[in-house]
């Protein structure tokens, strides 16, 4: 096995890509820019008119003055692309903040999670590779797979075995191998066995592609995801996210070693044609990751009320899984689900009825989501009427 965390050998060939794009000028990279008007400024001060937009109608201009003095230039849009010109600082704080929260050596941010997911794993599995993907995956990464123009394999779910012997069997007829997976699976609120996966990612030569869509901020010591809370996440290089669910915002990201950030820059569709998130979107989404480290409480509070919850219903209560505020009650037939989830809401709880294609067929489920400002006793409350009134008898 390699060292942790050495894996440089595996991302040769974009470097050998990026240096292509090098000798034909056709490298792109990142500028800050800050919007002042009809104007952009530049990160080492040099002011000038902007002629790069899509601002036809002059309204992030406008806003860019109104709000000048009250918020530093946060605008409401970002007016081009990243890579054209709506890479601004509030971006450039945000990809910092999110770097140092999943100890990268740097991340890039993308307009939505879904853009995120599909648009890294289309980018980054090349023909002549090999992606594993779990069968449960979210369809984001499932529709990256389905772009991408490597062989694909869908595994069962979480079923280190079958992936054990997938790779002994044909990973010598590939040139790279990618094992993809949710961290925390969002209809079940169970975990990818990433432990097992880095270490059949070692013997087989295989790279770990990890959805932290709904482990960050919940788990791990600083919020870091499923990888940070099993110290995994030097092992785990490349590691997609959202800043649409703990983090509270909207957007997605991905976190790796700088050379996969580059190459996703130059390459990756999804990044390079999409209109940058908001910038104001930007700046809310950095705030709120610059309080994670403080925010230990709150999250106690929340694998509290999971357990607690977990308990109350008499599900299995795991390490790591019982503190995951995903809690699905599977009824089966999709009919009671929507019976129970309708009765749910007379009672007055919004509890969702989640059915196929969303998830398998035969599964139809109630999905609880909770979160850290419900009290105890309104979860006891909605434990007694789930009890009462949906879980089958």
């Amino acid at each position: 096995m390699e060292p942790a965390g050495d894996t440089r050998h595996r991302f040769r060939r974009f470097e050998e890509s990026l240096q292509v794009a090098d000798e034909q000028s056709r490298r792109r990279n990142l500028r800050t820019m800050t919007i002042e008007g009809v104007y952009l400024r530049s990160s080492d001060g040099q002011r000038m008119l902007n002629f790069g937009g899509n601002d036809y109608l002059g309204i992030v201009a406008e806003q860019s003055l109104q709000q000048f003095t009250r918020s530093g230039h946060i605008s409401s849009g970002a007016s081009a692309s990243s890579l054209v010109c709506g890479w601004t600082p509030h971006h450039e704080r945000l990809a910092r903040s999110i770097a140092s929260l999943e100890g990268a050596e740097a991340a890039v941010i993308f307009p939505s999670g879904y853009a995120a997911c599909s648009g890294v794993i289309s980018t980054l599995c090349r023909e002549g590779d090999w992606i594993l993907s779990d069968a449960l995956n979210h369809a984001s990464l499932i529709d990256g797979c389905r772009a991408s123009k490597a062989s694909r394999e869908i595994y069962p779910h979480r079923d280190v075995g079958h992936v054990e012997r997938l790779l002994r069997q044909q990973r010598h007829r590939y040139d790279s191998t990618w094992i993809v997976t949710d961290g925390v699976f969002s209809m079940d609120g169970d975990i990818a066995p990433v432990r097992d996966l880095v270490r059949l990612a070692g013997t087989y030569d295989a790279q770990v592609i990890v959805d932290e869509a709904h482990g960050t901020g919940v788990l791990g010591e600083r919020g870091g995801g499923l990888c940070d809370a099993m110290g995994l996440q030097n092992q785990i290089p490349i590691r997609i996210g959202t800043l649409s669910k703990a983090i509270g915002h909207q957007g997605g990201f991905v976190a790796g070693p700088q050379v996969v950030i580059d190459y996703l820059l130059n390459f990756c569709r999804p990044l390079i044609f999409s209109t940058a998130l908001a910038p104001v979107v930007a700046a809310g989404a950095a705030d709120v990751i610059d309080l994670f480290g403080s925010w230990t409480d709150r999250r106690e509070h929340l694998h509290q009320l999971s357990r607690h919850f977990r308990g109350r219903l008499g599900l299995p209560i795991e390490p790591i899984e019982g503190a995951i505020p995903i809690v699905p009650v599977v009824l089966g037939r999709d009919c009671d689900a929507v019976v129970a989830s309708d009765r749910l809401r007379q009672q007055g709880f919004f509890v969702p009825a989640i059915r196929p294609p969303t998830v398998p067929e035969g599964t139809a489920r109630l999905r609880i989501s909770l979160n850290a400002l419900h009290s105890t006793e309104q979860v006891d409350q909605l434990a007694d009427a789930i009890l009462e009134h949906a879980m089958p008898k």
